[in-house]
């Protein structure tokens, strides 16, 4: 039974989290920790919707993580867990392998960062923890959040992809490397030369899994696990899962602990809308292309409605564009419908 959008959107109900000790940290109100004579993050009172608002209540600090990454989760605005981080966050802490289908934008990279920075170790200069993504760009996203993080950890946090200059990579890995993100390819390379040594690093993380492990990704990512140590934990995210993944799972993740928090695949409080133009028009907008299949679609409109907020997606179809558009409909259970004449800009502000 669907559900209206005033429904789906919840106020956020006060925080109640447990003091913490005094240390760099002035004071913690309203759920955030404040860095002395720092600005304190402003709080964000925008309605939710129900994919980060439905959890069990949990705090950040039952997980009992250190106390320098408390200060960073804190900091960065992080309330209390979204339902994805309550779901993987202890089991990442356990040790176990993790097969997680959750929705873009719900929490979803803090729900592994978390995990990986616990369990780095400072003083050790080897890369502990590797993190898979298909793009340079979601590489760029992730290890800024890494970065944010654990910046009271003092992590030293690496993205590495193609397309930029491998000699500097080269450089960089001579210092000391904690976390390292990047794309397969350009990771596979640097093994391969002996300059990244992933001996010591003993979780892997592959976010976007789906892509991942496309007939283009998949013997990299396979012939770099290998250069993994066997005792290792991977943790696979990802919004869809084709049979590539189930395979790779049967492979590579023995009793993985799955985690299904998909009941439809797009997020609640993104409206989709389409509007028909001729061929040249919708180039001359947007330059681009309506998606030609699901898992490209969810992607795109990914970006829009983030950790709850409402989103606009609005979609440039042509004639020869409908029967993809009827086809992702069908899909992903979801309806785009026409763009109205007027759009309340104040909706999604």
């Amino acid at each position: 039974m669907k559900t209206s959008a005033t429904e789906q959107m919840q106020p956020q109900p006060p925080l109640t989290s447990g003091p913490m000790t005094q240390g760099h940290v002035n004071g913690m109100q309203d759920g955030f920790v404040q860095k002395e004579g720092g600005p304190r993050p402003v709080r964000q009172n925008m309605f939710r919707t129900a994919d980060v608002t439905q959890t069990k209540g949990n705090e950040f600090e039952d997980y009992f993580l250190k106390r320098d990454l408390l200060k960073g989760i804190f900091e960065k605005g992080f309330e209390k867990p979204s339902p994805i981080q309550e779901e993987a966050i202890p089991v990442a802490l356990s040790g176990r392998n993790i097969l997680a289908r959750a929705k873009n934008g719900t929490g979803k990279t803090a729900a592994f960062a978390i995990p990986v920075l616990e369990k780095c170790q400072i003083n050790k200069r080897a890369i502990q923890g590797l993190i898979l993504v298909p793009t340079r760009e979601l590489a760029l996203q992730t290890s800024a959040v890494v970065k944010e993080l654990g910046k009271y950890l003092n992590v030293q946090c690496m993205v590495s992809t193609g397309g930029t200059s491998l000699r500097d990579d080269i450089m960089r890995l001579h210092n000391i490397v904690h976390v390292l993100v990047g794309t397969p390819g350009r990771i596979l390379d640097l093994a391969n030369k002996d300059v990244a040594d992933l001996r010591q690093c003993h979780i892997v993380v592959m976010d976007e899994a789906d892509k991942l492990l496309s007939p283009e990704f998949q013997p990299i990512v396979e012939k770099l696990i290998e250069f993994i140590p066997m005792q290792r934990q991977i943790l696979m995210f990802s919004a869809t899962f084709p049979v590539t993944v189930k395979d790779f799972k049967s492979k590579y993740l023995a009793d993985a602990h799955e985690i299904n928090l998909m009941d439809e695949l797009t997020l609640k409080g993104v409206t989709q809308y389409y509007a028909f133009v001729e061929e040249r028009q919708k180039v001359h907008c947007l330059n681009t292309l309506f998606a030609k299949n699901s898992e490209t679609y969810l992607h795109r409109i990914g970006r829009s409605g983030r950790f709850g907020h409402l989103g606009l997606a609005v979609n440039l179809v042509t004639y020869d564009d409908r029967f993809n558009l009827y086809r992702i409909e069908h899909e992903l259970g979801t309806e785009i419908k026409p763009i109205p004449s007027h759009i309340d800009p104040e909706t999604y502000t």
